[in-house]
């Protein structure tokens, strides 16, 4: 049976579990929606109380019944690079693709309706919470008075992006930046603005979680705070790791028990395969919980940490072990094996699916 990978050509993520699912020799077909019509063709019948679906690619025919799971990874919009490409078109080939893969049995990684959910900002952070995850004192609002009552309760804040990325826009990363202490607030009234009390943090925390597995790393902060020392935020105060270069390195670290419970049990209710959750840990070694993206990269963790996170990927497609192999890291903690983050692409982590 074939694992089906969708994701865009130039996806280094995505190579590292093709390279273990080829080793094994696990059939493997990945095509990128944007593809969809041309590159990436689809039928499918419904006859006699009865499903076939096909999907073709570079002249390799594959039925939809034949999938054994779904990874979608990073797919591009759907007929974004037709002749004719339009907003009609994107719609159609979506419901088509995406409609018919619903009528497969294939596991998904992760399923298009759990992804979409998982999006949401605010919703992670209610979740999150339920879970039993620590979650700074955050505020979601278009009210400059409420803003700004909530600026006399939190005297330190961040400014975040409420989405993150636009999908449609790849190259747009805003990064997470200190409030100025003067600042009037007015300007969230223009749009939905997510402050947060900020965390006075000694290390990034990225924890990646493969089904039941989770890799851990840490990435000691770039300028650490002195205790006793006036820490007044400037215009250019980005306390955002992805734009830190003096950040890390990332290594691995072990999950607390407290923490692996609440992430299964935050996989478990939002119906993750995989997520990559960021943290901030503070001075008494408290992980702040700061978000969790449903197809966030692990190439950056796997590099710089040596653990690996695409074999257990490509375990997870599979179904099964991929055999015996020699960690380059010890997986510590019964919490599951240890794994960490780091990438020189700030926009790693934007979310550009479109089921």
């Amino acid at each position: 049976m074939t694992v089906l990978i969708l994701t865009s050509d130039q996806d280094v993520t995505a190579d590292m579990a093709v390279v273990e699912l080829n080793a094994r020799g696990i059939p493997v077909l990945r095509l990128d929606p944007a593809e969809l019509p041309g590159g990436v063709d689809v039928s499918g019948e419904y006859a006699h109380g009865v499903f076939q679906g096909h999907l073709s690619v570079g002249g390799r025919v594959v039925s939809m019944g034949g999938l054994r799971s779904i990874w979608v990874r990073r797919p591009g919009v759907p007929a974004a690079r037709a002749r004719a490409a339009s907003a009609w078109l994107t719609e159609e080939a979506s419901q088509a693709l995406y409609g018919m893969l619903r009528c497969t049995d294939a596991r998904w990684m992760n399923h298009p309706d759990a992804a979409r959910q998982a999006r949401h900002k605010p919703w992670q952070l209610w979740l999150a919470r339920e879970c039993g995850l620590p979650v700074p004192a955050t505020l979601i609002t278009t009210f400059p008075r409420v803003a700004r009552a909530f600026a006399e309760r939190y005297p330190d804040l961040v400014v975040k992006p409420v989405s993150g990325a636009h999908p449609g826009d790849g190259a747009l990363a805003v990064p997470t930046t200190r409030v100025r202490p003067d600042e009037d607030y007015r300007d969230v009234a223009h749009g939905p603005t997510l402050l947060q009390r900020r965390v006075r943090k000694v290390a990034d925390i990225r924890l990646t979680c493969v089904g039941d597995r989770l890799f851990a790393a840490r990435a000691a902060s770039g300028t650490p705070e002195v205790p006793g020392i006036p820490d007044i935020p400037d215009a250019a105060d980005v306390v955002d790791v992805r734009f830190d270069p003096d950040a890390g390195p990332w290594r691995p670290v072990s999950v607390p028990r407290r923490v692996a419970d609440a992430v299964h049990a935050y996989l478990t209710r939002s119906q993750l395969a995989y997520g990559a959750f960021d943290f901030a840990e503070d001075a008494d070694g408290i992980w702040w919980f700061l978000e969790c993206n449903q197809s966030g990269q692990f190439g950056f963790v796997e590099i710089e940490t040596g653990q690996p996170i695409g074999r257990a990927v490509a375990e997870w497609l599979a179904g099964e072990p991929l055999g015996p192999h020699t960690p380059r890291v010890t997986e510590t903690g019964s919490a599951g094996p240890a794994g960490s983050p780091r990438d020189t692409d700030p926009t790693r982590d934007t979310d550009p699916t479109h089921p």
